[in-house]
């Protein structure tokens, strides 16, 4: 059997190296540096690189998209993976950016909830979440963090940015405190019941939309249509 090596997403280190088969696909820690990485081997990281949509507002499929990209984490559960990746495409979503720990396609629990969403979606990872959004930025999307913060706006009170990244966290610590720096803008669904919180996935669900019926609109869609739907 042809041993699988896979590489180490830190600029700083970089080695590749054999790891044992159970760990592929799954988050790890890199032996040499220590970061945490998801075990991917290179070839596919390699198809992955010219797979990447980069052109801003791009999409995969030959489906329309709109100037929208989520950001994802360090987001543990790959059912919440899947489950934003099927989102992401129904909303019309161009990219799912996945970062720290977020597991990565192909795994058997993101196609479960992604149901294909996985292949119709562009997706990149990136060890670095501060580092994607840099790369973003300098393709003229605005990072909006979906948190409850001081200076949250209320969901529905939002002004959308021209691009949007909207950045969605971990289940339980939430968006990164740096990651919640680098944001110019906080938005936050407004909670009406005990809990405070939403599942990352359905947040995702409840903002997506709102940012793409925003989007659609600002190009001439109608307030109401569905984000693929362009008929007023």
């Amino acid at each position: 059997m042809t041993a699988v090596r896979v590489r180490c997403p830190s600029e700083r280190c970089g080695i590749v190296f054999e790891p044992q088969e159970r760990w592929l696909g799954r988050n790890m820690h890199c032996p040499a540096c220590g970061v945490r990485m998801t075990a991917r081997p290179v070839a596919v990281d390699a198809e992955l690189s010219r797979r990447a949509d980069r052109v801003p507002g791009g999409g995969g499929c030959g489906v329309a998209r709109l100037p929208f990209v989520v950001l994802v984490d360090n987001v543990r559960s790959l059912w919440n993976v899947g489950s934003i990746f099927r989102t992401a495409d129904a909303c019309g979503a161009s990219k799912v950016v996945l970062t720290g720990i977020s597991g990565c396609p192909p795994r058997p629990e993101i196609s479960k909830t992604a149901l294909g969403a996985e292949e119709s979606v562009a997706w990149d990872y990136r060890a670095d979440g501060r580092r994607a959004l840099g790369e973003l930025a300098a393709d003229g999307y605005t990072a909006v963090a979906l948190e409850s913060t001081r200076r949250a706006v209320p969901l529905f009170d939002a002004a959308w940015p021209e691009r949007v990244c909207l950045v969605v966290g971990n289940e339980v610590a939430g968006v990164s405190g740096a990651l919640l720096e680098a944001c110019p803008l906080h938005v936050e669904i407004p909670m009406r019941g005990a809990k405070s919180s939403l599942n990352v996935a359905v947040a995702f669900g409840v903002a997506g939309f709102r940012i793409a019926s925003a989007l659609s609109r600002r190009a001439g869609g109608s307030s109401d249509a569905t984000p693929w739907d362009t008929r007023g």
